[in-house]
């Protein structure tokens, strides 16, 4: 299938209270013109409109404005096949998924789901992982919960909720936490769950060819108090890779540290190729991809963005290096 008959998924997450129940419920309830499939993702907690959902022995249920809800515990693959069925006898009508993983949970696996199951990453595009955080809540949070920190570092996007409860300057403090978590995610204040449903679909954060923003203002501040265990660096060069010495290094790097590596990003100057060369990758998986050719008399580069859990940064960077020609 191509890519713009993929169906696109949006894996929302964020910790337990986030708001993200409001925001899904939102999804669902407001006439918004999608057709959604919204999957909940809950391992035996009380999950959004639990009440609609027990009433009936389906798993999927059909909601009045065109969206599709469904209960998953367990099996992800299983129900988007039965979904992916249903659409293509016509049974079910629907454009794009949001899956809600569980409060506590570690969005790793879901988004690797897309990867590891070739029926369901011809057919569903991963479009972008959400993560509402939560502004009153999260420093607590993100000092107790190792899984909060890692959800913050997987996201493609964060979504800041209830700002309106504590201080601008708490929010400038938090903002810039989440920046030295994760660099590569734009923060945005949300309210009530209503957030625009065009900052929230579509977005293709996750798309190997989307840039790969940066905010050069995390590099800035390196002074910080928080010894969180999830953190970020960056590796760039104005020199080019040897594509193979390259690849040989990140594999290794990736047997040993795949576990703690939440998600890396780079877009590369590879020798004697016109284009430049975009991955990324989510644990221990690891994609590449053609991007844009390099245009004449442009200044040609390397950045790498590594997010993960007490990464040896200085290995990294040293071998990097090393591969370079």
């Amino acid at each position: 299938m191509q890519q713009e008959q993929m169906v696109p998924v949006t894996i929302l997450t964020g910790f337990l209270g986030s708001g993200k129940t409001t925001l899904l419920n939102r999804i669902l309830k407001e006439d918004h013109g999608h057709r959604i499939a919204v999957i909940e993702n809950e391992f035996g907690e009380v999950g959004v409109d639990s009440e609609i959902i027990e009433k009936s022995d389906e798993q999927i249920v059909e909601m009045n404005n065109g969206c599709i809800c469904c209960t998953v515990r367990g099996d992800l693959i299983r129900i988007l096949g039965e979904l992916k069925d249903k659409r293509a006898s016509g049974a079910l009508k629907f454009d794009r998924v949001v899956i809600e993983t569980t409060g506590m949970a570690d969005p790793g696996p879901v988004a690797q789901t897309f990867f590891t199951d070739e029926d369901i990453a011809n057919y569903y595009l991963l479009d972008s992982i959400l993560t509402v955080v939560d502004a009153k809540h999260a420093p607590k949070q993100l000092d107790e919960f190792h899984e909060a920190q890692e959800q913050v570092g997987f996201a493609d996007r964060i979504l800041m909720s209830k700002t309106d409860l504590v201080s601008e300057e708490d929010v400038k403090k938090l903002a810039a936490r989440i920046k030295h978590m994760n660099p590569r995610a734009p923060v945005k204040p949300v309210h009530f769950g209503k957030a625009p449903i065009a900052e929230i679909l579509d977005i293709r954060g996750f798309n190997l060819n989307a840039i790969l923003e940066l905010d050069p203002e995390f590099l800035v501040d390196a002074h910080h108090e928080h010894t969180d265990e999830v953190a970020s660096f960056v590796f760039k060069s104005d020199k080019p890779f040897d594509g193979d010495k390259l690849e040989q290094f990140l594999s290794g790097m990736i047997q040993v540290y795949g576990p703690d590596l939440l998600r890396y990003k780079g877009v590369l100057w590879m020798k004697g190729k016109p284009q430049r060369v975009v991955f990324q990758g989510v644990h221990m998986m690891m994609g590449g991809d053609m991007g844009k050719p390099w245009a004449k008399g442009e200044k040609k580069s390397s950045t790498l963005v590594f997010i993960g859990k007490k990464l040896p940064k200085d290995l990294f960077l040293a071998g990097l290096e090393q591969c370079l020609v």
